[in-house]
């Protein structure tokens, strides 16, 4: 599927092992005629949480970008078992939860929203964000505005809007990086939960290490552009993981070679 006016070879491209949810082949992005993704392969287990870490300015929040379709491609191609971004359902969480709400919509309307663009009817929406509310234990008001609500509140809200249409793949950009540390343990025990319950594939741009390696079952680790596949960092902790998990031997193994590539690849 490559990007309009692409001059990029044609290659040939193949399927991931059994168990990838999202083939990435061959993937191609250039910025004022300088390669920022150039050949790339990836493959993306279906059923784990993927955190991406990598050196600024190595297109960790372009890539997921191009997985959601945000982004045009300049060449090669991504597929979801197999099917094109126009036949997967996909939740996306911004960074910015100001600019991803409208602001003229109450935040239940919010949430609500892909629903409704995806002709549920009134009463299976209905029943959706009951799923949803019970799911998160919301204790703050849903008919207010999101300007009405704190910044973790319309976080959350974001997140519920992107998981209501329960989508096959979840794409989260720095979803903490505005939250106050409170609204971070909380969202993030949230998005744990939620995983648990559903198994969702679902990546992470995150430029925090420890979260990174907390909420993953692998982190991709980029090298600086033109951006490559530094090292993949598997952590197979059972969850769900607590505070406890932050202090075992196997966390603080992994994070340790999870920062020791980090600062190999920004040293290069």
């Amino acid at each position: 599927m490559a990007g309009q006016g692409s001059t990029a070879p044609l290659r040939r491209h193949y399927p991931g092992p059994p168990g990838t949810h999202i083939t990435i082949r061959g993937l191609v992005k250039r910025f004022a005629g300088s390669a920022l993704y150039d050949g790339f392969d990836l493959d993306i287990p279906k059923g784990q949480i993927m955190s991406v870490f990598g050196p600024n300015g190595c297109g960790k929040s372009t890539l997921i970008n191009m997985i959601a379709g945000l982004i045009p491609i300049d060449g090669g191609e991504i597929l979801f078992d197999g099917k094109t971004r126009q036949d997967t359902k996909i939740g996306y969480v911004f960074q910015n939860y100001r600019e991803a709400l409208f602001p003229w919509m109450r935040t239940l309307d919010n949430i609500a929203y892909p629903l409704v663009l995806q002709g549920w009817s009134k009463d299976r929406v209905r029943r959706r964000l009951d799923e949803l509310i019970a799911s998160f234990g919301i204790g703050f008001d849903l008919h207010r505005y999101p300007y009405e609500l704190s910044g973790g509140q319309q976080q959350t809200a974001s997140i519920m809007r992107a998981l209501a249409p329960e989508p096959e793949v979840v794409l989260l950009d720095e979803p903490f990086s505005a939250l106050d540390f409170e609204m971070t343990l909380f969202i993030r025990e949230k998005l744990q939960q939620v995983f648990m319950d559903t198994g969702t594939t679902m990546i992470l741009v995150s430029h925090d290490i420890e979260e990174a390696v907390y909420l993953a079952d692998q982190v991709l680790l980029l090298t600086k552009r033109p951006t490559r596949i530094a090292e993949q960092v598997l952590y197979d902790e059972p969850r769900p993981r607590t505070v406890d998990t932050l202090s075992d031997a196997g966390f603080v193994a992994v994070k340790k070679r999870t920062l020791e590539i980090f600062q190999r690849e920004v040293r290069r």
